[in-house]
């Protein structure tokens, strides 16, 4: 099963060459173990079939739910973003280790089986609402095991081009294509607390409670600092009103107008003399209130000035944030890194691939890439080392997760001679060290 039944192929540069492919015996995604093994240090899947409805009878039930997740986490982690891929995965050994049970013995989850689990299963309604969870509840094992002083949340949305005629795809003005709309929210730590697929055509804020309510129960009973970050899609009173009900500081930019400048208008004149080469930069707050607010809130200024430009830059951020302006604008700026999380999701996980048909289909490809991309942070900032921490998961992807090595099976046990290259044994056993630290961490009761 697997195995090549022709004969090995030659090289004509070097006729002692021979290929042979050995699908069964040779991976070339052995990395991935060190993910499993990060996966059941935490607990993230291990309770799954306890929690997902089966549906499925008889003959169809030859991998457990928990195998058939990790065979679609898994294969989204290291690039293999569709079902068909399962074809050739399926025989995998690393894919058949990491999804464990029958696969181990057999083979894994066939094509077919992976679009009924995908299609069928887990597009049930109780079934998707757990899978939107989970990625929360994830977060949670960590923050079980390290302390939490404070959580900041930054909400942005996303475009996810579609090719065809799928439900819910719609033009979009601002991105000038066909596409979903997806909305997301990270932490400050780059792990996704939360993702909802929209329309094509719906605002950027658009069902932003939806997204953000689940995430803000999760943390009322920590006692923590609360922190909220937006751009001016969010610059909405509901939005001010919910997050300070809450007990959220939060820093959102606002979009300027007539008012807004003539409250900064003594700070609008050039500045006297010949500009330096770095920006001349000026901070003033003040108190405003919209015709649609019901209180005034402080509002914070920023005015750069550039050589060679004849206006200044101006951005207003509102806030309930008592600090200098200046700190208001710094710790605002840093919600640039979501941008950046999403990013390393388009193009390393490929996230944006969404190419199902059915809306409901798509929206449960995205929660697993987002459980994918969850995976591939935690061990990314709980378990490499100092050398190499700020690996993206792209480079991760090609340099730990594609380790090659040949598979040896003996009665007691099954080894995976590994390749030595990008990644050598001492830093693979490091990250492995790391990762078996955390079973020693004391587990929290919960918030508190």
């Amino acid at each position: 099963m697997g195995e090549a039944r022709k004969d090995a192929l030659r090289l004509d540069f070097d006729r002692k060459l021979k290929l042979e492919f050995h699908g069964t015996k040779v991976t070339s995604d052995a990395g991935l173990l060190a993910y499993r093994e990060l996966d059941e240090t935490l607990g993230l899947t291990s309770t799954i079939d306890l929690e997902l409805r089966d549906i499925r009878t008889g003959k169809n039930t030859q991998h457990s739910l928990a195998a058939l997740l990790r065979q679609s986490i898994y294969s989204r982690l290291a690039g293999y973003d569709d079902t068909n891929d399962a074809e050739r995965l399926c025989v995998d050994p690393a894919m058949r280790h990491i999804a464990g049970g029958r696969a181990i013995e057999r083979s894994a989850a066939s094509t077919s089986a992976m679009g009924r689990f995908e299609t069928e299963i887990l597009t049930q309604s109780k079934n998707l609402e757990l899978l939107m969870n989970l990625a929360g509840k994830w977060i949670d094992r960590i923050h079980q095991r390290k302390s939490l002083k404070q959580i900041i949340l930054d909400m942005d949305s996303s475009v996810s081009p579609t090719y065809g005629n799928q439900e819910g795809t719609a033009y979009n003005g601002y991105f000038q294509c066909m596409c979903y709309h997806p909305l997301f929210c990270f932490n400050q730590y780059g792990d996704l607390e939360r993702a909802l697929l929209r329309n094509g055509n719906v605002h950027s804020a658009d069902d932003w409670r939806r997204l953000l309510e689940p995430i803000v129960n999760r943390y009322r009973g920590y006692d923590i600092l609360r922190f909220f970050r937006g751009d001016a899609a969010f610059a909405d009173p509901k939005m001010y009103r919910y997050l300070e009900a809450e007990g959220y500081f939060y820093a959102i930019r606002l979009k300027g107008n007539q008012i807004l400048h003539g409250k900064i208008e003594h700070l609008l004149r050039r500045p006297v003399g010949r500009p330096p080469k770095k920006p001349i930069v000026l901070y003033h707050s003040f108190r405003y209130q919209a015709a649609s607010w019901k209180i005034a809130r402080k509002v914070v200024a920023k005015m750069e000035w550039h050589a060679g430009e004849l206006f200044p830059r101006v951005n207003f951020i509102v806030t309930n944030l008592r600090w200098r302006s200046s700190n208001v604008v710094k710790f605002y700026n840093k919600r640039g890194t979501a941008e950046q999380w999403i990013k390393e999701g388009k193009y390393a996980l490929n996230w944006t691939r969404l190419s199902c048909h059915d809306f409901v289909d798509n929206q449960v490809r995205l929660q697993l890439f987002a459980l994918a991309y969850n995976l591939g942070n935690f061990l990314r900032r709980l378990a490499l080392p100092k050398s190499v921490k700020k690996w993206s998961l792209r480079t991760l992807r090609e340099k730990l997760i594609k380790i090659g090595a040949k598979v040896i099976s003996h009665s007691r046990y099954v080894i995976f001679q590994m390749a030595e290259v990008a990644v050598p044994q001492t830093l693979f056993w490091e990250i492995l060290g790391r990762i078996r630290q955390l079973r020693f961490l004391a587990i929290s009761a919960g918030p508190g």
